[in-house]
């Protein structure tokens, strides 16, 4: 899959060419043409026949390879840059004016005279200058069989205008047109800037240490296990592990959080964090690519090619839509002359001409895309990132979320509390065996054992290590066999104990078949999670936890959360069937389901919207899901569907408003009332206020 910028492409419907002509080609199996931020994203045997068919479809548009942004390059411009890259346009505008001005003062002193044709000069050349591009561009599809678009339909309006003597109303339309067009790309590039502004989280250089020396090299050079080092001030430009120093680091371009985070040997940092006060020493864990920062602008920069349902209609309805009104225009423009009592051509070709200006359907092809661009922008900036408009959709239906407990609802930080020994042996012996078991695991339930143990493992001392799914572990140490793991390990291997229910996350330990006792671990609840129930509670969605503990540590979490249907014990396969059955009783609304590890990867996959704990759950989550929240805060759960029913609802008002406005418009049009200046407003006006609408998603 290549990923290339597309220059020149102006409007909204013209993305929706390529798109479609590109997607019945041979050589292409997959396309998406984003108009929001200029890219084709395509899966291509060869590019050169893409290019050569992009120009035919639209000849102005380039493809050309995605530049890699360089330091200092992707500012957000002001007011004043942005009139300055548009000066040529607004030095066209203001001459186009000026004629039409003088134009219709002109009219007043020559009207029935015979200097008729200099009132014809000086509007057809106010005519030709404002209007070239659109009649160029109808033109051309005309030539092609391309006909029913909007520059088609503004160029038979205003021609049509001149023929029956309507010169400044057709001049005034392509002058607003025109005015329109630009105060539409001032409010799309404004939306491409704002979310491009991301890329300013990408780090520009790393400080790799080579044998005692530091280079400042690209990060894209330096590889897993390497040494790099941090400065005040600096981003990471890398995921790594500290290695020696200590400091406050700046999370927000990631997460959203303006608080920041205090860090210190060991603990893992992600490439976009800055580093606001000592010198860090971080070994690298991640290749570039790989890293979160890199992961983050992919997941943005891809997720258009992912539509709603409704910017699919809506490009289907555009599609169908325009052919309708040309033909109804022209039974308008025929049809009463020659069946009313007094009805004149010039009257009802003039209502007929009104029709088609008011019904250019660009209000709705380019608002709406935009719109749920902005959702998932300003959700990325909120350090959630939605993988594509489908989903913001989706979210809007979800009626039940269902939630790992460990390292989602927790904050999976585990502390051995208790060791309760049987049958003669010591807490010595069981805490050593438990941690010699736990040796090669990352799970943290093992780490807490081994940092209760608190001494170095001899590895040469494991013989063998047997995981049991959903069970535990069967190792031999030094002639030992261990086995460390859940009630139910107890039951496999049929060894006689004492009580099951304990109270509690428990680990049972066996020495040579025999019970020796259990370690019980305490985790705690990640700050807000109680809030966060609370707040689903309240938008009537259900909510439902599964987790692997056993069933007194799973109703004691769920007595503090307040959530009333819990599954415990189960295997990641059990989570799956309970997903599944899930689904099948929720046929109306959708199901979502939160996890972080790669055991929750196949219920994530499963589940109509997955939900991954991102900056520190498994890369396996991550990649399965469809939203990735960034500050592991369950919180981000309530504030990304907050944001998909927002932006859903502007979207819906775009729609609504700018079918009620042209509807109104075009049946003044039909009656006579109103006008071709109202025309202009009922379609630029509306595009340019359902634009303007769009844009507070991002807010």
């Amino acid at each position: 899959m290549e990923k290339y910028q597309l220059k020149n492409i102006d409007c909204a419907s013209c993305a929706t060419k390529i798109e479609e002509g590109l997607a019945k080609m041979e050589e292409v199996k997959f396309v998406s043409v984003n108009f929001a931020n200029s890219t084709l994203q395509i899966d291509t045997s060869d590019m050169e026949s893409v290019k050569k068919k992009i120009k035919e479809i639209e000849h102005e548009v380039e493809v050309v390879e995605q530049i890699e942004r360089t330091e200092g390059s992707s500012k957000i411009s002001t007011i004043k840059e942005e009139l300055l890259e548009n000066k040529t346009e607004l030095l066209r505008i203001a001459v186009v004016v000026i004629l039409l001005i003088f134009g219709m003062v002109f009219d007043k002193l020559v009207h029935n005279t015979p200097f008729k044709w200099a009132e014809f000069l000086v509007f057809g050349l106010a005519y030709i200058i404002s209007g070239w591009d659109v009649l160029k561009g109808a033109f051309r599809n005309i030539v092609r069989g391309k006909i029913f678009n909007e520059q088609f339909l503004m160029t038979i309006a205003t021609l049509g205008a001149f023929a029956i003597d309507e010169m400044p109303e057709a001049v005034a339309v392509m002058l607003f047109y025109v005015v329109g067009e630009l105060f539409q790309d001032l409010a799309v590039n404004r939306s491409r800037r704002s979310v491009k502004a991301l890329l300013e989280i990408r780090p520009d250089y790393a400080n790799l240490k080579l044998n005692g020396e530091v280079e400042k090299v690209s990060p894209s050079d330096v590889h897993p296990g390497q040494i790099i080092i941090v400065k005040p001030g600096e981003k990471i430009p890398l995921d790594g592990r500290i290695t020696d120093g200590s400091s406050f680091v700046d999370t927000s371009a990631l997460t959203g959080e303006s608080v920041p985070r205090a860090v210190k040997i060991s603990d893992l940092v992600l490439s976009g964090m800055i580093n606001q006060s000592g010198v860090l020493t971080i070994e690298v864990t991640k290749e570039f690519g790989e890293s979160s920062i890199s992961k983050i602008l992919e997941l943005v920069e891809n997720a258009s090619s992912k539509k709603a349902e409704t910017e699919k209609f809506i490009t289907t309805f555009a599609k169908y839509y325009t052919p309708v009104v040309v033909f109804g225009a022209l039974l308008l423009a025929i049809i009463p002359p020659l069946f009313v009592p007094g009805a004149t051509f010039t009257d009802w070709i003039y209502r007929a001409l009104v029709v088609l200006v008011i019904s250019c359907p660009c209000a709705l092809v380019i608002s709406i895309p935009l719109g749920y661009f902005g959702g998932i922008g300003g959700a990325s900036r909120k350090g959630i990132l939605i993988k594509g408009s489908n989903y913001l959709d989706a979210l809007t239906k979800v009626k039940t979320i269902v939630f790992d407990k460990t390292g989602t609802l927790t904050k999976g930080e585990f502390k051995v509390t208790e060791i309760a020994t049987e049958n003669g042996f010591s807490k010595d012996e069981i805490i050593k065996y438990a941690a010699y078991a736990e040796a090669n695991s990352s799970h943290p339930i093992a780490k807490s054992i081994i940092e209760s143990y608190n001494h170095p493992i001899q590895l040469n001392d494991i013989n063998e290590v047997k995981e049991i799914s959903g069970h535990g572990i069967f190792a031999k140490i030094n002639g030992t066999d261990v086995l460390v793991g859940n009630d139910k390990i107890l039951h496999l291997y049929k060894i006689e104990h004492g009580k099951c229910e304990v109270e509690g996350t428990v680990v049972h330990v066996v020495l040579n078949s025999k019970y020796a006792g259990y370690i019980i671990i305490s985790d705690v609840l990640k700050d807000k999670a109680i809030d966060t129930i609370s707040e689903l509670n309240k938008r009537n969605i259900k909510t439902v936890m599964l987790t692997g503990d056993n069933k007194s540590a799973a109703q004691s979490f769920a007595k503090k959360l307040g959530i009333k249907d819990f599954y415990y014990e189960l295997l990641p396969e059990q989570k799956v069937e309970h997903i599944e059955n899930l689904l099948s009783e929720n046929k109306e609304g959708k199901v979502a389901f939160v996890g972080d590890g790669i055991n929750d990867a196949p219920v994530i996959a499963r589940a109509d919207v997955g939900i991954a704990m991102g900056a520190m759950g498994s890369d396996a989550a991550v990649e399965t899901a469809d939203i990735v929240l960034m500050a592991d805060s369950p919180m981000q759960v309530v504030e990304s569907i907050d944001i998909a029913k927002r932006t859903r609802k502007i979207v819906w008002q775009n729609i609504l408003f700018a079918m009620g406005v042209k509807l109104f418009f075009i049946v003044l049009g039909t009656f006579g009332i109103a006008t071709m200046w109202e025309a202009v407003f009922g379609d630029m006006g509306v595009a340019i206020i359902a634009i303007l609408n769009a844009m507070r998603v991002m807010k």
